[in-house]
């Protein structure tokens, strides 16, 4: 599907950084989360929030207009393998006019394969004061701590899908990536399963956010407490308001 010749090898650095195979290990994982998935149009946008690329942007690199790329993605027209192909390497070309950075910030995940459980994740262009998250997850504090009062982004995990897909060294691996960013599980149920994730985590994610909560777990709350971590309730209506607000949060001004 990826021949990738004008990312894959004209595009990297002189000095071989990042590597062509796991740009390319990047671009065919991509690729086939939007193909495989029952929701295209949704995944394209996933991916798009994720590199932090406008639709605009998209298009102008893809050769086709702003309203094309809405289309797919509100799931108005099926994206076939040719769109798949082109949409992913204008995701690496923008990329890579920036220096590549969040092609780095996947590399550092090493085991692409929990990318399937991520809903969602992005930069703040600034520090974020946690009072801000708490608003835009609309959130209750439900453990309190003296630590970092600003973060730097956010990971939107589906629980149900980590739970499901990833090994355990795989969901430490997830969460490794999150310090100095706010770590958000949807689709939770007592909140115990992350919370013990996070108890044998070497590095902890700076807040960790429940969303879908049906009862509080006693011991999730010990060991958010325990850990010095930051424990919120999300109260969105849905794990899409949820992410919105982030998103708003992410492109807002301050």
């Amino acid at each position: 599907m990826f021949s990738g010749a004008s990312v894959m090898e004209s595009d990297v650095g002189a000095l071989g950084w990042p590597p062509k195979s796991l740009v390319k290990r990047i671009a065919v994982h991509i690729a086939g989360d939007i193909c495989m998935s029952e929701h295209p149009g949704s995944v394209l946008r996933k991916w798009r929030d994720i590199f932090g690329a406008s639709q605009l942007e998209v298009a102008r690199r893809m050769g086709v207009t702003s309203s094309v790329i809405s289309d797919y993605e509100k799931g108005r027209r099926n994206p076939g393998s040719l769109f798949v192909k082109r949409f992913v390497e204008a995701l690496l070309d923008i990329d890579s006019s920036k220096g590549w950075p969040t092609v780095a910030k996947l590399m550092k995940m090493f085991n692409l394969n929990y990318l399937n459980a991520v809903v969602s994740m992005d930069e703040f262009e600034e520090p974020v004061p946690l009072d801000a998250v708490v608003d835009a997850v609309k959130g209750v504090v439900l453990v309190s701590s003296v630590g970092r009062e600003y973060v730097y982004g956010y990971t939107v995990v589906d629980s149900i899908k980590a739970i499901m897909s990833l090994e355990g060294g795989e969901f430490l691996n997830l969460l490794g990536t999150t310090s100095q960013r706010v770590v958000v599980f949807t689709k939770v149920s007592t909140g115990r399963s992350p919370m013990i994730a996070l108890k044998v985590s070497t590095i902890k994610p700076a807040v960790i956010v429940l969303h879908g909560l049906k009862k509080v777990d006693h011991l999730a709350l010990w060991i958010a407490e325990s850990e010095r971590v930051p424990l919120i309730l999300s109260t969105a209506r849905s794990e899409e308001e949820l992410v919105e607000g982030l998103r708003r949060l992410a492109s807002s001004p301050r």
